[in-house]
C-alpha cells in the first residue's frame, strides 16, 4: 500500500508550530486526531435527536427508490449501486429490456463486500475499463479507504474472477494510476515506477507500453513528460477505422498540449515512437471523435483563414475535420458562441450527433448538432425539446460506439431526479422518455426556488438561488459555494438537505459565485492570481443581500462548503466573521503557503498561484486562512472535517487550522474520518454520519441564542 506520508516536505518552515500535524499517519498527530473527534462526537454526535438524524440521511442514501444510473457497454447497461445489503457495493448490469421492466433483473458482476471480506481490505470502487470489441474483459480499479491511489487488477467478465498475476494478469499495485488497453495483451501505463516517474504534483510522468507475460518494470517508455508538468500520459482510440495513439501532457491545471503518437514497426508493442503535436491553443479544451476536431479556447482566439483573420471569442466551441486541420486547414465552424448570460455547459458525442447543453443565468437547454457530410459544409443544430419544466437537464451518458441512444437526468431543487433515455435526430429527438424516476424524499408543500442577483464589490451581478418556504421573518439559512476551477453550480435534488434541513422550515442557498464556470470561461479566468479575492467578495455579497433582503439574520446565516470551498469557507472565518453565525468547513485548503508541498498542491498553482514566488505570495499571504488568524476579531462556531484517507487535499490543512484557532481560545469542532478519501467517507454509514454531524452542529449554532465564542472541543 501506498504510505500515507508526503515526502515533498523537505522544506519545513520553522516558524510554523504546528507542522508536525502534517504527519498524517504519525501517531502524535492521529492521537491529536482521536481526542478532538472525540470531543466533537460527544458534543454533537451522541444522543438519541442525532441517531435519529444520521437514520434519515442514511434511508435516504440507501433507498432502493433512488435511480440506478447506468452506462452503456455493448449490449448491457451497467450500474454500480451501494445500500444497506451492500455498504462497499455490486457492481451489475442488464440489458434495456431488463431496465425497463417493473423489476429489473439485474447480473451481479462484482461483489465488493463479498470481495472486501476475503481479502480483509476496505476497498472502495474506482471504475472498470472493458476491453472492446469483445468486453470480455476488465481493468478494475480498487482503492483503500477512498483514496485517489489505486490498485488495478484484470477481470475477466466470462469466469467473473480476477486474473491472477501467476496467470498472465494484468496487476498495478496501489499508486496514482492510468492505465488503458490497445489490445488484449497490451495495455498503455503510467504509474509510480519509482524515482522521477512521477511529477511535483504527484501524477505520472511516464508512460509505458506494457505487454502481458512481461514485468511491469521491464516495458519500454513510449512518452515522457516533464516532472513540473500536473501529469502526461498516453491513450488509445480503438475507434473501428479511427484507432490512433494520442499523447497528452498538462502543463498546468488549465494548459495542456496533444498530439499524436505514431509507432515506426509492423504494430504497436515495436519500433520508434514519435509525436506530431497539434497546433492548438494550450488552454484549450480538445476532443477528437472519429473525424472531427472540437476545441473550446479558454481566452479569445485569433486564427489566420482564406477570408482573413478570424477571432473565436472565449467559450466558444468550433469544430473541424481532424486531417483538415493538421494539413494547415483553420476554417473552423462555431458551434457555440457565448454571450453575457449564456455559456456551453456540456457537450457529449454519440455515434452520429453531437449533444450540446448550454446555460443561460445559470438555466440549461440542450440541443443536437449534426455534421455534415461534407466537413466544409454547414452543421445543422437544433433544440431538443424537452417541456418547459425548470429543471436542470444534463447528458449523463452516450454510446458513441453503439449508436445515437443517449441518457439524461433532470432536477431541480424541488423536483425528484429522473432519467430519461433518447434517440438523436437530424431534426432534435423522437422517443424521449421517462425510464426511471426517483419519488420524493421530502414534503416541498409551501416551498419555492427563487432566484436572486447580489451586488459584488466590484459591481458585479451574482446570481444565486433561494429554496425553502417563504416567510415574513428571518429563519435559519445555510449558504453554499465553491468558488474555483471553473465547476458550475445548478440546481439539483438532495433529498437529504430536503429532509433534514428544509423540510424543518429552514433556508438553503447556492451561490454561483465568480471562479466557477456559470458564465463561461471568463467567469473563471477574471478571480484567478490577484484577482482571487474577488471570489470571497462574490460570496459575501451573497450574505449581505440575504439579510438585506430579511431571509435571514447574521446570527442565523450559515456557510458551508469543502475543498476549494472550504479554502472559501476559511476565508469566510477569517475575513467576514461578523457575516456569519456558523460556519462548516470540509476537506478544505487553508495553507496557502505551504499547499504547493502537499500531496497533489503542486498541481494548483494555475489557479492560485505560486507561493514560493515574492509577489505572487504577496496577494496570496492576505487571504491564506491560516495566516491570517486574528486574535482581536470575533469568530463564529467553525466545524472543520477532513479525512486521513484524502490523499488530494493534505489532512494537514484542517488539523494545523484547528489547532491555531484552539490557540486563540476560538469556538472550533473538529472531526476527521480516517477512511474516505477527498470525498470524505468510504461509504453510506460514514456520509451518513458525517451529514448528520454537520446538520446538527448548524441547527444548535444557529438556532436562537446558539453561536457562543470562546468554547473549545479538545475532547
Amino acid at each position: 500500500m501506498v504510505p500515507m506520508t508526503d515526502p515533498k516536505n523537505a522544506a519545513p518552515d520553522s516558524t510554523d508550530p504546528n507542522l508536525w500535524l502534517e504527519d498524517i499517519t504519525g501517531d502524535d498527530a492521529l492521537g491529536w486526531v482521536r481526542e478532538h473527534n472525540g470531543g466533537t462526537v460527544d458534543r454533537f454526535a451522541t444522543g438519541d435527536d442525532f441517531e435519529t438524524l444520521r437514520k434519515e440521511v442514511l434511508d435516504v442514501l440507501d433507498s432502493d427508490a433512488r435511480i440506478p444510473y447506468v452506462r452503456r457497454r455493448g449490449e448491457h447497461l451497467y450500474n454500480y449501486w451501494r445500500d444497506g445489503e451492500h455498504p462497499r457495493g455490486i457492481w451489475r448490469r442488464t440489458t434495456l429490456a431488463g431496465y425497463r421492466s417493473p423489476e429489473t433483473d439485474w447480473e451481479v458482476v462484482i461483489d465488493l463486500d463479498a470481495i472486501a471480506a476475503e481479502e480483509d481490505v476496505n476497498w472502495v470502487w474506482g471504475g472498470a475499463q472493458l476491453l472492446r470489441p469483445d468486453l470480455d474483459r476488465g481493468l478494475v480499479s480498487l482503492s483503500v479507504g477512498g483514496a485517489d491511489a489505486v490498485v488495478v487488477r484484470e477481470f475477466d467478465m466470462t469466469t467473473r474472477r480476477f486474473v491472477p498475476e501467476s496467470e498472465g494478469g494484468f496487476f498495478v499495485p496501489e499508486a496514482k494510476t492510468r492505465v488503458g488497453w490497445i489490445d488484449r495483451d497490451t495495455v498503455y501505463i503510467g504509474s509510480d515506477f519509482g524515482p522521477g516517474s512521477m511529477t511535483d504534483s504527484g501524477y505520472p510522468r511516464t508512460s509505458r507500453r506494457w505487454t502481458r507475460g512481461t514485468a511491469l518494470a521491464d516495458a519500454p517508455t513510449v512518452y515522457e513528460g516533464l516532472a513540473t508538468d500536473v501529469s502526461a500520459g498516453v491513450s488509445y482510440d480503438s475507434t473501428p477505422g479511427f484507432e490512433r495513439t494520442f499523447a497528452s501532457r498538462a502543463i498546468d491545471f488549465y494548459n495542456s498540449e496533444i498530439g499524436l503518437l505514431t509507432t515506426d514497426g509492423a504494430d504497436a508493442a515495436g519500433g520508434t515512437d514519435s509525436i506530431e503535436w497539434l497546433d492548438v491553443p494550450t488552454d484549450a479544451s480538445v476532443d477528437v471523435n472519429e473525424r472531427w476536431l472540437t476545441i473550446r479556447p479558454m481566452t479569445d482566439w485569433e486564427v489566420t483563414t482564406a477570408a482573413g483573420a478570424v477571432v473565436h471569442p472565449a467559450g466558444s466551441l468550433l469544430t473541424i475535420d481532424f486531417d483538415a486541420y493538421r494539413a494547415g486547414s483553420r476554417e473552423l465552424t462555431t458551434l457555440f458562441t457565448p454571450d453575457e448570460h449564456r455559456s456551453l455547459h456540456q457537450y457529449a458525442w454519440t455515434k452520429n450527433f453531437l449533444l450540446l447543453g448550454g446555460l443561460t443565468d445559470v438555466k440549461t437547454d440542450l440541443s443536437v448538432a449534426t455534421p455534415p457530410t461534407d466537413p466544409t459544409a454547414p452543421w445543422s443544430i437544433v433544440p431538443l425539446d424537452l417541456g418547459d419544466e425548470p429543471v436542470t437537464t444534463e447528458v449523463i451518458a452516450t454510446a458513441s460506439r453503439e449508436g445515437d441512444e443517449f441518457w439524461l437526468s433532470a432536477s431541480g431543487f424541488l423536483t425528484p431526479p429522473t432519467l430519461l433515455r433518447g434517440e438523436a435526430k437530424a431534426d432534435g429527438a423522437t422517443g424521449v422518455e421517462v425510464v426511471a424516476a426517483t419519488p420524493t424524499f421530502f414534503d416541498s408543500t409551501g416551498m419555492t426556488v427563487r432566484q436572486f442577483f447580489a451586488t459584488s464589490a466590484d459591481g458585479t451581478a451574482v446570481p444565486y438561488f433561494v429554496v425553502g418556504t417563504p416567510s415574513e421573518t428571518p429563519v435559519p439559512t445555510l449558504l453554499y459555494g465553491y468558488g474555483g476551477f471553473e465547476v458550475s453550480l445548478t440546481p439539483s435534488y438532495s433529498g437529504v438537505i430536503g429532509r433534514t434541513w428544509l423540510e424543518p422550515g429552514n433556508t438553503y442557498v447556492l451561490a454561483n459565485i465568480r471562479g466557477g464556470g456559470e458564465y463561461g470561461p471568463s467567469w473563471h479566468t477574471q478571480v484567478l492570481g490577484p484577482n482571487r479575492y474577488k471570489v470571497a467578495e462574490d460570496f459575501a455579497a451573497v450574505a449581505r443581500d440575504l439579510v438585506d433582503r430579511g431571509i435571514t439574520t447574521t446570527a442565523q446565516l450559515g456557510a458551508r462548503g469543502g475543498s476549494n470551498g472550504g479554502l472559501l469557507m476559511g476565508i469566510m472565518l477569517t475575513a467576514y466573521p461578523e457575516l456569519f453565525g456558523a460556519i462548516v468547513c470540509e476537506v478544505p485548503l487553508l495553507d496557502m503557503r505551504r499547499y504547493h508541498l502537499l500531496l497533489a498542491g503542486a498541481s494548483w498553482v494555475a489557479e492560485y498561484g505560486d507561493p514560493d514566488d515574492p509577489k505572487q505570495w504577496e496577494f496570496i499571504s492576505k487571504y491564506s486562512p491560516y495566516q491570517n488568524i486574528s486574535t482581536d476579531r470575533a469568530y463564529p462556531p467553525v466545524l472543520i472535517a477532513t479525512s486521513t484517507r484524502d490523499d488530494r487535499v493534505h489532512p494537514g490543512h484542517a488539523r494545523k487550522m484547528a489547532a491555531a484557532l484552539e490557540a486563540t481560545d476560538r469556538t472550533v469542532f473538529y472531526y476527521e474520518n480516517i477512511e474516505g478519501g477527498h470525498g470524505g467517507a468510504a461509504d453510506n454509514s460514514q456520509a451518513a454520519f458525517k451529514s448528520a454531524l454537520a446538520t446538527t452542529f448548524l441547527r444548535e449554532t444557529l438556532a436562537p441564542g446558539g453561536g457562543t465564542t470562546g468554547e473549545i472541543s479538545k475532547g
